[in-house]
């Protein structure tokens, strides 16, 4: 059941680059409304944020959780998965696709391939490295976040604490991963009790052009959104995600990721889970 998406190497990259820019927009949050009404203070309350998420994530707990979700990854289909969360990664069993479960054979075969990940936990590992490698980077990217971005002065709003951003004229972004997300402008919500992140946006309000358009450029528009929710004491998850990119790379081959994804049900796991223990879990 498990769909393979082929894309040009140039083609890859971009994406790769942007799931960078999205996994370091996600770490994002606030520690407290400081002193009201200057953009200095939404300074300050972003550089408090990197220290506050550097330390959530070094007391990160695993998660069992319900995942809908229509992607690339997904072949465009809606899928519905229960997401096990280990040290070694990831583990996902599909239970229904476009609104209908699996039964018969396709049940069969997702057993058959749960029982083959639970049998080569290296090799799985192997396979979820990448994307430890993309939040490794996204980690080491947090400190140009002050650099990169003008913050607008913080007010409130819904019961959050808003705070808009817009590239910062002065800054030179030293990578691809950097020129798309200084050029974005958006906005973070920050639940002011817990001192997290709620929510963030992002849109490009002009084409981010590589190589003077030769190489790729990522068109106006392309957008995403974020969702968190507070699940177990101070403890935060992503609840709902919405990815939205469409340009051309080069040759003029179409470039675009599409995603939405909506996470419910949070159990808390042992941190000490293994893979095998997920999948024993998982198929019961």
């Amino acid at each position: 059941m498990i769909l393979n998406v082929r894309c040009a190497s140039s083609n890859q990259h971009l994406k790769q680059a942007w799931v960078k820019v999205g996994a370091l927009l996600c770490l994002m949050s606030a520690a407290t409304a400081m002193r009201a009404g200057s953009p200095t203070s939404s300074r300050q309350i972003v550089e408090t944020v990197i220290a506050n998420e550097s330390t959530a994530e070094q007391h990160r707990g695993r998660y069992l959780y319900l995942s809908e979700e229509r992607s690339e990854r997904t072949g465009g289909h809606l899928w519905k998965e229960w997401v096990a969360e280990t040290s070694m990664g990831k583990v996902r069993m599909l239970v229904a696709v476009d609104g209908q479960s699996l039964n018969g054979d396709s049940a069969a075969s997702e057993k058959a391939r749960l029982a083959d990940i639970a049998a080569h936990p290296d090799a799985f590992a192997k396979k979820e490295e990448a994307l430890k490698n993309d939040e490794k980077h996204a980690k080491q990217m947090l400190s140009l976040l002050p650099k990169a971005f003008d913050f607008g002065a913080p007010k409130e709003e819904g019961g959050f604490l808003r705070i808009d951003f817009k590239p910062n004229p002065s800054y030179e972004p030293q990578s691809l991963e950097e020129r798309v997300l200084h050029g974005m402008s958006g906005s973070i919500l920050v639940d002011e009790q817990g001192m997290r992140l709620h929510g963030i946006e992002g849109r490009l309000p002009e084409d981010v052009s590589i190589g003077y358009g030769l190489i790729a450029t990522i068109h106006a528009g392309s957008n995403f959104t974020t969702t968190r929710d507070r699940v177990y004491g101070n403890e935060w998850k992503t609840a709902m995600l919405d990815t939205d990119i469409n340009g051309r790379a080069i040759f003029f081959k179409a470039i675009g990721k599409k995603e939405h994804a909506v996470h419910s049900s949070f159990k808390q796991l042992p941190d000490n889970i293994t893979v095998p223990q997920a999948v024993e879990m998982l198929v019961k």
